[in-house]
């Protein structure tokens, strides 16, 4: 993958030279009311936004979205979607979700936000349980959210493209290799359809992180041989085991704990950090070897992840990325990303870099701008309303990859090569199957209530 490729400004702009495509394209979303009165109309493709349509309705370019998982990711970023109003109409008129208190909870607090005259989501239009994706994708509408645990990141994403979708989809976009190919897959459908995919790594739509990447591929430091990358914080929520729950849905509303739908919070957080520093290498690594374990979070609540993960990757030309993460209370915390090259060092989330020489350069947020959670949205936003189709699916599942690679490393204890994990044919779960609470979970606990934990060196949990 060339620099050119995995820069932001082409991801944001990717579409194809030919007429072909570029008619596709305007068919896709409205540009503006003059495209209509230059007669420029077509029929509707996959699904998406067409200008006769526009034309019938006065012009009428609102994005009609749907969103599939309303939690507190969901809420957030389909709130941050309708935040996209300069840029067009934008309205939310679907939603589903497999729990009817997180699907009512979310409605709630986007009705009742800055948004709210824009919330269109009637009671035909809320679907609850397992199959509620497909019902929101039947839906008349032209993009939807995927904000599910990432355990269903995969079935969800594959079957929005199927139904001619654009997709916005947070990261990461799965837990185990063959949901990465998977996605993989479907994001070259997407390019066929010319549907759009954007993916949830709001670290590349940041001015300071693309200002101080550029600088750092650009030679300002040197050579870079040694990067580091940190997501050290404290323990997430824990949900309370209920008499009435079956050991499913116990799992899922307690999924941040559960690899099959988490994957450990080396790919639930870490992802950012590791998908920064993939970003500045232009590559992803191909071996890595580490440690872990649960040192401090022992309690079964905790279900089957670890507490704490240190790495070493190496990349192809030799540079080395130490990667730690950690949810220990009272320890250092730090979430950030550093590079250190030949002529001087560089805080990247902070934009700071410091020359051997004495010099200094700080590169900083230009005023006013939003973060990068908000700004994800601007862009696509933007972009489709060009016209232009972004295709952030192979990066998304490559940097996904990264962090399954350190889970991999850190469960077995061994050195481990990117081909051997990337071609792993253990899913950790199928997901495809699961209709109702009542199905058996993919992970079971032993008669009083532990989970199988991972042992470097006994692998008594399966991990490749």
């Amino acid at each position: 993958m060339t620099r050119k490729q995995r820069s932001h400004d082409e991801q944001n702009n990717t579409t194809s030279n030919n007429s072909k495509t570029a008619d596709a394209s305007r068919r896709h979303f409205v540009k503006g009311s003059a495209l209509v009165a230059g007669g420029m109309a077509s029929g509707i493709v996959g699904g998406n936004l067409d200008i006769a349509r526009a034309a019938h309705s006065g012009a009428d370019e609102t994005i009609r979205i749907g969103l599939v998982g309303c939690g507190g990711r969901g809420t957030g970023a389909a709130s941050q979607a309708m935040n996209t109003q300069d840029k067009g109409p934008v309205k939310l008129v679907a939603m589903g979700d497999a729990f009817p208190d997180r699907l009512q909870s979310s409605l709630r607090s986007m009705k009742n936000g800055k948004q709210g005259a824009h919330v269109d989501v009637p009671k035909d239009r809320q679907f609850i349980g397992f199959d509620a994706y497909k019902k929101v994708f039947e839906q008349d509408l032209e993009m939807v959210i995927l904000a599910t645990p990432p355990g269903f990141r995969p079935l969800h994403f594959e079957a929005a493209v199927n139904a001619g979708k654009h997709v916005f989809m947070e990261k990461p976009v799965a837990t185990d290799a063959p949901g990465v190919r998977r996605v993989i897959a479907a994001g070259e459908e997407a390019k066929k359809k010319n549907l759009a995919v954007a993916v949830g790594l709001q670290r590349h739509h940041e001015t300071t992180y693309r200002d101080t990447i550029k600088a750092l591929q650009d030679g300002i430091i040197g050579d870079i041989n040694f990067m580091r990358a940190y997501w050290n914080g404290t323990t997430p929520w824990v949900r309370k085991r209920e008499a009435n729950h079956t050991e499913l849905e116990y799992q899922m509303r307690n999924w941040y704990f559960f690899n099959w739908i988490c994957g450990d919070h080396i790919t639930e957080q870490h992802i950012h950090n590791l998908d920064v520093i993939n970003w500045l290498k232009d590559s992803y690594p191909v071996k890595a070897q580490g440690m872990g374990g649960r040192q401090v979070r022992t309690d079964k609540i905790y279900g089957e992840i670890y507490d704490h993960h240190m790495i070493e990757y190496t990349y192809a030309d030799g540079s080395k990325m130490l990667s730690a993460c950690r949810h220990q209370q009272g320890t250092w915390r730090q979430v950030n990303e550093f590079a250190h090259g030949s002529n001087g060092d560089c805080h990247i989330g902070a934009g700071k870099i410091t020359l051997h020489n004495g010099g200094e350069i700080k590169y900083s947020r230009p005023k006013g701008e939003p973060g990068g959670h908000q700004n994800e949205h601007h862009d696509l936003f933007a972009s489709l309303r060009q016209g232009k189709i972004p295709n952030e699916a192979a990066y998304g599942a490559k940097s996904t990859m990264t962090s399954i690679m350190g889970r991999m490393a850190t469960y077995t204890g061994r050195e481990l090569s990117w081909e051997e994990c990337f071609q792993s044919k253990l899913a950790l779960a199928n997901v495809d199957d699961l209709k109702t609470f009542d199905d058996k979970a993919p992970v079971q606990p032993n008669e009083n209530l532990e989970y199988a934990i991972s042992m470097p060196g006994k692998n008594n949990v399966k991990v490749l």
